[in-house]
């Protein structure tokens, strides 16, 4: 029987630039391959090789995706076998802790043939320099969105009843938490995106996430009514108790939480409101409404027209970024069609059947 799969993202395109959080997830990992090489070099088609390979024979693994390319991955985590491989080039450069003993580099670089990549020096440092300033024109635009709904989030604090907010996230706190300890007692946080800016626009793999927990709570309310902050207090609860928690932050701005999951009870809480909007559809999903509960009644009348332009405002910079995301993934495929000519794919095919014979390995134990 087949494995299960948790997609989600490590890296994100935000308002705060590139956002790392890969090593978060590295953590308890026995064996990590990093692999260094740069486009075209077949990275993301060893992951997701190796990955459908051990699903097939039964392995529950975590696939990351990549936020630049939406059919690529940037790494792969098979937990029962505290085994990882990731792509660790920019922007994700990673380093090893403990060289050799967990981690080791992986070179598909010795894969190239030097002498087509130097005839094509000058259009390779040409497509570098575009496909950083599309990026950095994305950042941008997105840190202009925040910037405009930093505003949306006024107009609601300004009329929200904070003791109310404190009462609605002790309640809930209470009725995840009360009386409850994890038996593992290890209390790992883990951070991670659900969701990302892609050229594609913007994904969330909420349903992969959250498909094995038998209770969803929905946190419905408004910029600015306080989901972050009630997540945030939850995942410090659980952690106190314990219980390993997923930390899952918000792909525009990621010092804010969207979710939090707490495998061992079988629950997640999450801002389930646009772009990552849901609704109950099963047994154990739950609404919890702030806004309903915590913010003036009428403030979205009173505030309409303000609501209403800064909301299409913030959205029209997202849209613009996302545009820039397309325009750097346009200049990649050009780039990596390059490389992908200079690449002895034959070499690649020999690196994956060694990382394969050492999963093989694990898995005898």
């Amino acid at each position: 029987m087949p494995g299960k799969v948790i997609n989600y993202y490590a890296g994100g395109n935000t308002a705060k630039g590139f956002y790392d959080l890969f090593e978060s997830n590295m953590q308890e990992l026995e064996t990590i391959y990093l692999l260094k090489g740069g486009p075209g070099t077949g990275k993301s088609t060893m992951i997701k090789k190796l990955a459908d390979t051990w699903v097939q024979q039964g392995y529950n693994v975590e696939q990351i995706h990549c936020s630049a390319d939406n059919d690529s991955l940037d790494g792969l985590i098979i937990p029962a076998l505290q085994f990882g491989i990731f792509d660790a080039t920019a922007p994700h450069v990673l380093e090893p802790k403990a060289p050799g003993a967990i981690e080791q580099y992986v070179n598909l670089e010795i894969a190239w043939d030097k002498t087509k990549l130097k005839e094509n020096k000058d259009e390779i440092a040409e497509l570098q320099t575009k496909i950083s300033t599309a990026f950095q024109s994305a950042y941008d635009c997105f840190a202009e969105g925040l910037h405009i709904h930093d505003y949306l989030e006024e107009i609601y604090i300004n009329e929200m009843n904070f003791d109310k907010a404190n009462q609605v996230t002790d309640e809930l706190i209470q009725k995840i938490l009360l009386d409850k300890t994890s038996i593992h007692g290890n209390g790992i946080v883990r951070h991670r995106f659900f969701g990302a800016s892609t050229p594609e626009g913007v994904v969330d793999f909420i349903p992969s996430i959250t498909e094995e927990l038998t209770k969803r709570y929905f946190i419905k309310g408004r910029a600015g009514t306080g989901k972050s902050t009630l997540l945030k207090k939850i995942a410090t609860n659980a952690e106190e108790s314990g219980f390993d928690v997923e930390m899952y932050h918000c792909g525009f701005d990621p010092e804010s939480i969207d979710m939090v999951v707490i495998r061992e009870l079988g629950v997640c809480v999450f801002d389930s409101t646009d772009p990552h909007e849901y609704f109950p559809e099963r047994q154990g999903d739950e609404i919890v409404d702030l806004y309903e509960q915590t913010i003036t009644p009428g403030t979205d009348e009173k505030y309409e027209s303000d609501i209403t332009y800064y909301t299409k405002s913030y959205k029209q910079r997202m849209k613009d970024g996302i545009t820039y995301l397309k325009e750097a993934k346009a200049l990649h495929d050009k780039l990596e069609a390059i490389y992908i000519d200079a690449v002895d794919f034959a070499v690649i095919d020999e690196i994956y059947l060694t990382i394969y014979n050492e999963l093989e390995r694990l898995a005898r134990g």
